[in-house]
């Protein structure tokens, strides 16, 4: 059972270590790789306290408090490479993690791309210090939490009659802090915060051998919680949701265009990232291998990144090694101009990092045909006769060959209009001509994680159904 604490809000005085203490502590790390004989060192610190609850059908299922704590060191021993790491803070604990760093450095094997960033790479002064408005605490106990999920919930179950169930809804406040160093210069850290609104209401409506039950589920999710969209309006949107999806049908096996809604349309742009990332690349398993200064989406396509957008969930002045981020073109009318790369795989690919140790920053991926107006009923219309989906399962991409394959559900559309939602099809294709199928991109923006896309039409993919 997860533990239940007193009600009491979340405030920037909850964390338990001061950054000036972080400072310390790796600081000392530092210190002890190097008297130990190491070439290198970089030591992280890191804490979290959060409150997270669910409720279901009106009733308190959990309440939760995590306050997690932890230290890692790598040391680096030549080109031979150690790690470990503790939630102990104390001196002996931590004289031992680092012993233990370097004790595997000294029997790791030799990686010529092993080290640390370039120290001209590296985030110093205003750049390493920028200020992102990342981190907003959510003053909120559990009693309060518990009461926006069940307003959530009761919202969602009042919408209709046919939302007879529920897999609950739940409220999330969390926030964490860091300070990273290393032996070249680089010490910085800073605060951030996240929260999330969250339900899954269950439509059914009786029918001949059992009921017709549809599940569906909408949350939201920002750095601040003023932010957040009202919990009846979650609860509501939901229930719509669900509701839509009543008395889906199986359509037969055919190939026709597919238009991804918003929200799922930024897994694509997930997959490109995936296929371009620099361990993809120097591992050889990836279907866009040597793709850089080429074609790889339509011709009106363009992929931007801003790592320094004001609360941006993918913000950040400084990637996972301390390499400065930088605002930079990924994909320019249809052509790679660069790859996502960490210091690490940048060498072994002969090239230069890109500030991407850990991952991408508040990608913007946009099209240069898209219209003001180009809102879902506008991308239905450019859609004509095909597929709307909304829902997709299984992890059915092959990122070797570039074959897509995924379970999914959503609705047919005749006419530019909706007329009527399907279930149990398989769509396929390959990514790398779904990319350059891509016909429109819609101007209903939405933002999943720290990728943000509109609609997204496939010009014709293989559907197979019954």
């Amino acid at each position: 059972m997860p533990s239940r604490s007193p009600a009491r809000s979340l405030s920037p005085s909850d964390f338990a270590y001061s950054r000036e203490r972080f400072r310390e502590l790796t600081e000392s790390a530092l210190a002890t790789a190097l008297a130990l004989g190491a070439s290198d060192a970089v030591a992280e610190v890191s804490e979290g306290v959060g409150l997270s609850v669910s409720v279901r059908k009106g009733e308190t299922e959990n309440v939760e408090r995590n306050r997690d704590k932890s230290i890692s060191v790598t040391v680096y021993a030549g080109q031979r490479r150690g790690n470990a790491s503790s939630s102990d803070f104390s001196a002996a604990a931590l004289e031992q993690t680092v012993r233990a760093a370097y004790d595997i450095a000294r029997f790791t094997a030799e990686d010529t791309a092993a080290g640390l960033p370039d120290a001209d790479d590296l985030a110093t002064g205003a750049s390493a210090e920028r200020d992102l408005d990342l981190f907003h605490p959510w003053p909120i106990d559990a009693e309060a939490a518990i009461a926006i999920a069940t307003e959530c919930e009761a919202a969602a179950l009042g919408v209709d009659r046919r939302i007879t169930n529920s897999e609950g809804a739940g409220v999330s406040a969390q926030q964490s802090h860091f300070y990273a160093a290393n032996t070249r210069g680089f010490g910085a850290g800073y605060a951030s915060s996240r929260h999330s609104i969250s339900v899954a209401p269950i439509a059914s409506l009786p029918k001949k051998g059992g009921d017709d039950m549809q599940r569906d589920a909408w949350y939201t999710s920002m750095r601040s919680a003023d932010e957040l969209a009202a919990p009846a309006a979650v609860g509501r949107y939901a229930a719509e949701r669900a509701l839509s999806r009543l008395g889906s049908r199986k359509i037969k096996t055919c190939e026709v265009p597919v238009l991804y809604e918003s929200s799922l349309a930024t897994g694509l742009l997930g997959a490109y990232v995936q296929a371009t990332s620099g361990g993809s690349l120097y591992r050889k398993s990836s279907f866009l291998e040597g793709c850089l200064g080429k074609t790889v989406l339509a011709d009106h396509l363009d992929v931007r990144e801003d790592p320094h957008l004001q609360r941006g969930k993918g913000s950040a002045p400084f990637d996972d090694e301390g390499v400065v981020t930088k605002r930079r073109d990924i994909v320019s009318a249809g052509v790679a101009e660069t790859y996502f790369l960490s210091s690490y795989s940048a060498r072994k690919l002969g090239m230069k990092t890109t500030g991407h140790a850990g991952g991408s920053h508040n990608l913007v991926f946009s099209s240069r045909r898209t219209a003001p107006g180009d809102d879902l009923p506008a991308m239905l219309k450019k859609l004509g006769r095909g597929l709307f989906v909304i829902e997709l399962m299984g992890q059915g991409v092959n990122y070797v060959t570039g074959d897509y394959s995924r379970g999914a559900a959503g609705f047919w559309v005749e006419g530019g209009e909706i007329a009527y939602p399907v279930h149990e099809i398989t769509i396929a294709g390959n990514l790398r001509e779904m990319f350059r199928r891509i016909v429109a991109v819609g101007a209903d923006v939405y933002t999943t994680g720290s990728k943000t896309t509109g609609s997204v039409l496939v010009e014709r993919m293989k559907i197979a159904g019954a």
